[in-house]
């Protein structure tokens, strides 16, 4: 039997419904005073339909965006609450998102090595990590060939 659209969700479901992990959950609540479930006896979670909205929202942004915790946490303080929920069904780029916190952006690791200035132009702290890098670059060529 399946529950209507305004019934109270526990955090499993929640948690299932939005494919992430419990304890995400609850650290977001930690992280974003906005999310604010329902507590019952022993301290159990009951999320409304507004709950729900908001945490889609919000796994948006941080997943589909790609925005920090402190990336959302500066979108809530200028744009509150309702901008949030827009973002819930994942597909609103018609509302542009203002340039809140740094954005996630991947390692790309490449092939050749960056051209390092002159011994003479470096700093002698720069010469140490330079050293460093290429014992670790060594490590690294080691580990691949075996």
């Amino acid at each position: 039997m399946e529950k209507s659209s305004d019934a109270l969700r526990t955090i499993s479901e929640v948690a299932t419904d939005l494919d992430i992990p419990k304890h995400v959950l609850r650290f977001w609540e930690s992280k974003f005073t906005q999310i604010n479930p329902m507590k019952r006896g022993g301290g159990r979670r009951y999320y409304r339909p507004s709950d729900i909205e908001l945490l889609k929202g919000i796994r948006h942004l941080l997943y589909g965006e790609g925005f920090t915790i402190r990336g959302v946490q500066q979108i809530f303080k200028r744009e509150g609450i309702d901008y949030v929920k827009s973002f819930a069904s994942g597909n609103n780029t018609a509302l542009p998102l203002p340039d809140a916190g740094k954005k996630i952006k991947s390692i790309k690791h490449s092939k050749k090595p960056k051209k390092r200035p002159s011994a003479a132009q470096l700093h002698p702290k720069q010469k140490i990590l330079i050293s460093v890098l290429d014992e670790i670059e060594e490590c690294r060529k080691i580990l691949i060939k075996s």
